[in-house]
């Protein structure tokens, strides 16, 4: 409580030197400090409140310009009534608002909403009652202030009507009258973060949020194994203003969001910025660029791109049901539909839920016969894996993959156990030992989207391979500096077994350099190639890798062109194998 000459000097900072003013405010001076231990509230401010809402006082121009400057100073500690406020809170530090009635209402109604959009905080309302006796006593003079001031053990007039913590959306509704001064108390314990606050005292004219229905649960009526089909009951928002009113569903792989600051709170934390339910108005300038906007009938989807997986926001209208696409088998996912006003920009968050996804049917499962070649083409969409058997007749077996499209994973089990699993990469061996009648289940599967596609092929240890030998490396190289208008050279590695290589070459634009290269199918031989495209076949192998190299000078060449070039590699069984193409440039002058 203040000393009197820390009221003396209050009184003289904020007081106009107006002295029948002065007078009259110094006679309520003491009636405030009583209060001034149990509301934390700053004296400058609850005088303000008394002053305005409370003492009837004769009015003066000067007083009502002293009334109206204090309320100018403190404008953003009071709380604005109909009006969503933001507010942020500093951790484990309280922030108070405060409010009162307007003057002449006896009582009314009044409603506070509080959204947490980040983390659970606690907050409380407290109000303070003062009686007209009470003020009466305050208002006749100094003698009868100092007779309240002594009759201080009376019962406080301070309560707290509600309190809560957590960061669920709470809504409170009670009664007020002009004689009462209401404090809202915020606190966040956790982090920073901010919340929205809503007053209102006008509870006959329309609701800045929309409404939910009786029953607000979403309903799961259909999982699939990429999608979940979801339906909720709509909104009295809807059906009474539709063209204002639109349903937003949120979709994530972590976990339920209680409102849609909060979600947005949420994905910007993790370096994305989700626009706010307005700014969903079709406009793909106001997207990042980790974003991605799909636009189908009528409906707008948002893609965040985290690494934890998608953020998906689809706002679909005013339809009620939705079948939500393209999720992963065996995934389990949070859904949560809020109800939009599309002119306040305010929502309200349906009761959340989640669902799994179907597992991943399992693939049909091929046998391998030993020494046979089988292919395996993958669609990167449809089916993305593929198994293929193999029961051991011999304890030491070969497992030989050779990638010809895309990128694929192998993974190898062995009687349920794993023994291989890795990306494949040009032509890989694999040689295991078991027992007899082992059982062998190989996955294959694809790391893309584009179409896929491998050979494999299992064999005794003790066989001939299939495939040729390889060298250490499958690239061409040319030299830049022995091209000439008509001719290029390029040189390969081989290997220490005599083997048979073709080249072939063939005329490319610029823009086809890409498609050419990848779309490249590594493990079509030469029947695929036009006979005009071969070059030569030549025979060579040296004992010492250092000198297995070969190199071959293309002549008749047309200058300026570009040429992609081609080296097959055949084993002794005629199975080919490609060497990475090579584009090359001929001279445009000599």
């Amino acid at each position: 409580m203040p000393g009197k000459a820390q009221k003396e000097r209050l009184t003289d900072h904020f007081l106009p030197q107006d002295s029948s003013f002065r007078s009259l405010l110094s006679s309520h001076f003491a009636v405030l400090k009583m209060s001034w231990f149990w509301f934390y509230l700053p004296l400058h401010l609850l005088m303000v409140a008394c002053l305005c809402h409370s003492i009837k006082a004769p009015t003066t121009s000067s007083q009502q310009s002293f009334k109206t400057d204090l309320f100018n100073f403190y404008h953003s500690l009071i709380l604005a009534d109909g009006k969503e406020t933001t507010i942020h809170l500093l951790k484990d530090i309280p922030k108070r608002y405060y409010f009162v009635l307007e003057e002449g209402r006896a009582l009314a109604p009044f409603t506070i909403t509080v959204t947490p959009c980040d983390v659970p905080i606690e907050w409380s309302i407290l109000v303070h009652k003062a009686s007209e006796s009470f003020l009466g006593k305050a208002a006749r003079g100094d003698h009868d202030t100092q007779e309240v001031s002594k009759s201080q053990k009376a019962p406080s007039m301070v309560s707290t009507i509600f309190n809560y913590k957590g960061n669920s959306v709470e809504t409170y509704m009670g009664m007020s009258s002009h004689s009462a001064l209401y404090m809202l108390e915020f606190l966040s314990t956790e982090r920073d973060t901010h919340i929205t606050v809503y007053l209102t005292t006008d509870t006959t004219s329309g609701h800045l949020y929309p409404e939910l229905p009786m029953d607000p649960r979403i309903d799961v009526i259909g999982i699939g194994h990429t999608t979940v089909t979801l339906t909720w009951k709509h909104s009295p928002s809807v059906l009474q203003h539709r063209e204002n009113i639109q349903y937003c569903l949120l979709v994530n792989e972590k976990h339920n969001y209680k409102s849609l600051c909060a979600a947005e709170t949420a994905i910007r934390s993790s370096g994305m910025k989700l626009p706010p339910a307005l700014a969903l108005s079709l406009s793909p300038y106001l997207l990042e660029p980790q974003q991605v906007m799909i636009l189908s009938n009528s409906e707008l989807s948002i893609i965040n791109r985290v690494s934890s997986g998608e953020v998906r926001q689809i706002c679909m209208g005013t339809k009620n049901t939705y079948t939500v696409p393209n999720l992963s088998p065996s995934t389990q996912y949070y859904f949560d539909v809020f109800v939009v006003n599309l002119l306040t920009n305010a929502s309200a968050a349906y009761t959340g839920t989640f669902a799994r996804t179907l597992d991943e049917p399992e693939p049909k499962v091929t046998e391998l016969k030993d020494g046979k070649v089988t292919q395996v083409i993958l669609d990167g969409k449809k089916q993305k894996s593929y198994s293929l058997q193999y029961q051991a007749r011999h304890k030491k077996i070969q497992f030989t993959f050779q990638l010809c499209r895309g990128q694929v994973r192998v993974h190898i089990t062995k009687n349920g156990k794993t023994v291989a699993s890795e990306n494949i990469s040009g032509l890989r061996y694999f040689s295991l030992k078991g027992k007899l009648l082992d059982t062998y289940l190989v996955q294959v599967r694809s790391t893309e989207e584009t179409n896929s596609s491998v050979k494999v092929q299992v064999s005794p240890h003790f066989h001939k391979p299939l495939f040729p030998l390889l060298p250490e490396s499958l690239k061409i190289k040319s030299f830049s500096k022995l091209r000439t208008c008509n001719s290029v050279t390029i040189a390969w590695l081989g290997t220490q077994e005599e083997s048979k290589y073709c080249v072939y070459k063939k005329k490319i634009e610029e823009d086809q350099i890409w498609m050419e290269l990848q779309n490249a199918e590594r493990c079509s031989g030469p029947e695929s190639r036009h006979k005009s495209e071969k070059v030569l076949c030549k025979y060579f192998y040296d004992i010492n890798l250092q000198r297995a190299v070969t190199t071959e000078t293309i002549k008749g060449l047309d200058a300026g062109t570009l040429y992609l070039f081609d080296v097959y590699l055949f084993g002794p069984s005629g199975i080919p194998v490609r060497y990475h193409s090579k584009v090359v440039k001929t001279r445009k002058k000599c």
